[in-house]
């Protein structure tokens, strides 16, 4: 059997915390902007750990990602 590949899509937006986790970006952050709080901008700029209902769908995705 072949070897799977690893989805290159997912593998630009998720990115594996030492701990094994997926960190992904927040979405709204293109344009816009000006209607957006400082605070709300400032809150967006962090990362954010992919919740336990998508972790396995989407490290699947990413099958030699380390």
């Amino acid at each position: 059997m072949p070897k799977m590949k690893t989805h290159r899509g997912a593998a630009k937006r998720f990115k594996k915390t030492g701990s094994g986790k997926l960190k992904r970006s927040h979405a709204y952050t293109s344009h816009i902007m000006v209607h957006k709080s400082k605070k709300q901008k400032r809150n967006l700029r962090k990362g954010a750990v992919v919740s336990n209902g998508d972790q396995k769908r989407i490290a699947s995705l990413l099958t030699y990602v380390k």
